[in-house]
């Protein structure tokens, strides 16, 4: 799509900051229609913007596997799953009144982070088993799908039913309506719609980019699915995570991250689907396994921090955060290295 090496970095650069700058918008639109729709934070972080987020990985994702690149591809949405619990991570740094997994405790978070272990343990099942696919499909595909929806079944009666309750405390912040944006529930919707799409053309952009400066410096698809289009397109959870924590909304900012990891294995079933060559997952090379790994380590030390609930950590930080940007930091050197 692009000529040369220096459009290719232009458009990439673009991209990407078109996706931080509506991404910082789309936190407060979202707590806005949380509240007025009465889905709440954690409902409308996993089902809707969630989803929303996740547009630039499913566009660059998407665009690396029709066009038979599925190191690029898997990299990508793998390395953007790292990223994305490492933002939490950030997130419990910024926030200095306790340990952000202690403030937004909830039993729909709990059950959003045994989900996401789940998900991220089908696609790894079928990397590691022998070569078969149905129409140039994977059987586990479908089953990732189904997997996720009745996941997301689990986790709606989970938050209307809830049979564990976390214990309240001074440093406990409940989701409690805010301040409303000009403008009427239309608008708001309107707005969201846009952001959206902004972020997903966006994100199509950015993957093109990626392409060229992969093809004309040499560097391995891995490396840049992994590192830089990772980051890139996983901006928009950093931003609005960052945005919902400076609204005090810390179950949309926690909610967002788990539920944009779940909608992620879509993503990665979509690029099993797109990819022309049969299942992608045969044709990738065994270091992408590394960031599912990872993700499965990073997203069950969180889990447990969540479940211990630690009120304030060395520096205010939860061991669980210490743990997984350490995590993260090693991953980073192996694959850096491997790449």
């Amino acid at each position: 799509m692009f000529p040369s090496l220096t459009t290719g970095i232009i458009a990439f650069a673009i991209a990407s900051v078109v996706i931080v700058t509506a991404g910082s918008r789309l936190a407060r639109v979202a707590d806005e229609l949380a509240d007025r729709t009465g889905l709440g934070e954690a409902l409308f972080g996993i089902f809707l913007l969630a989803g929303v987020t996740s547009l630039p990985d499913f566009a660059a994702t998407l665009s690396a596997a029709m066009d038979s690149r599925p190191d690029l591809a898997m990299s990508n949405v793998m390395g953007s799953m790292a990223a994305n619990l490492v933002f939490l991570g950030i997130a419990d740094i910024m926030y200095r009144k306790a340990n952000l997994e202690h403030a937004a405790a909830s039993s729909t978070n709990l059950m959003l982070a045994a989900l996401l272990i789940v998900l991220l343990a089908l696609p790894l099942l079928a990397i590691a088993s022998p070569p078969v696919s149905l129409w140039g499909i994977h059987p586990i595909t479908p089953v990732i799908t189904a997997a996720y929806l009745f996941g997301l079944h689990l986790v709606r009666t989970t938050d209307s039913i809830p049979m564990w309750f976390p214990r309240l405390t001074r440093q406990t912040v409940p989701d409690k309506p805010g301040h409303y944006l000009r403008g009427g529930l239309a608008q708001a919707w309107v707005t969201f719609i846009i952001l959206a799409a902004i972020t997903g053309i966006a994100g199509w952009v950015l993957m093109e980019g990626a392409k060229v400066i992969s093809d004309e410096t040499g560097l391995s698809d891995t490396l840049i699915g992994g590192l830089f289009t990772a980051l890139a397109t996983s901006s928009p959870e950093l931003v609005t995570t960052i945005a919902a924590i400076r609204r005090n909304a810390l179950t949309l900012a926690v909610s967002n991250i788990f539920g944009t990891n779940c909608f992620n294995m879509l993503v990665i079933a979509s690029a099993d689907v797109g990819y022309p060559g049969g299942s992608i997952y045969h044709d990738i090379t065994p270091i992408q396994m590394t960031w599912g790994l990872v993700s499965i380590l990073m997203t069950a030390t969180l889990l447990m921090g969540m479940v211990r609930r630690q009120r304030y950590g060395i520096g205010k930080i939860g061991f669980e955060s210490a743990l997984m940007l350490s995590v993260y930091a090693v991953a980073l050197i192996i694959v850096t290295i491997s790449g």
